[in-house]
């Protein structure tokens, strides 16, 4: 794990940009591994669109959408992982706490993949996710805070059998990191301030990134492939 500590927590990052460019450097040695960098939309895509340019790999979206327990759509019972195979991802002792039976998840699982598909459409033109079994995938994301979605991305990812799995962020809580390490082969981590506070204090723009955005730089990202 490569870990950079700061006294002064605060805008470490001039932008997203500059942050993907940096933790594109600790990525150096996968390029010629021909990896594939998942982004979670909307604020991790301009990040890895840093590190998928330096890398010179593919780059794709990662969707995660939660699963509310019946009647408490904010609690979260589960999540469902995007990807050319999609994997569902459940705290069962939770589901059954909230009495949420395998009729009412799967119903859930149905809405939540439609609405998946129907924000790649817009994103990606409806572009396929690409195949992730035996490949290094690199998950990025502009930061963690708690991590829920993270984890779930990271679980569900694993299900899909790559070779190497990767979780690399610009900045998070150290405790948060911790955890991750459990779920992928290597965690990068950039900054690890303390106090957290959250993602955005951390950058002097954290402006929300847009779907215009993200349209235009899932559009750019083709240019070396094609090269």
């Amino acid at each position: 794990m490569v870990t950079l500590r700061s006294a002064q927590p605060e805008r470490l990052f001039e932008d997203r940009r500059d942050a993907g460019r940096r933790v594109a450097l600790a990525l150096k040695q996968y390029a010629d591994e021909h990896p594939i960098v998942l982004a979670l939309p909307r604020g991790g895509v301009p990040v890895a669109f840093e590190v998928a340019k330096a890398l010179r790999c593919d780059l794709d979206l990662l969707f995660v959408r939660k699963i509310g327990a019946p009647g408490q759509e904010e609690l979260g019972i589960g999540a469902v992982v995007d990807g050319l195979h999609p994997q569902l991802v459940m705290n069962e002792r939770l589901a059954a706490l909230t009495g949420a039976n395998p009729d009412y998840v799967e119903e859930e699982m149905k809405r939540e993949l439609a609405e998946i598909d129907r924000r790649r459409l817009a994103y990606k033109g409806g572009t396929p996710p690409l195949e992730i079994a035996g490949r290094t995938v690199i998950v990025v994301d502009d930061g963690i805070a708690t991590g829920g979605t993270v984890k779930a991305a990271l679980a569900g990812i694993r299900r899909s059998a790559p070779a190497r799995l990767v979780l690399a962020v610009p900045v998070a809580p150290e405790e948060t990191i911790d955890e991750m390490k459990a779920l992928a082969d290597e965690v990068i981590c950039l900054a690890m301030p303390e106090p957290f506070q959250a993602v955005g204090l951390h950058y002097v723009d954290f402006t929300q990134t847009r779907d215009a955005e993200v349209i235009g730089l899932m559009d750019r990202s083709r240019e070396w492939k094609t090269a």
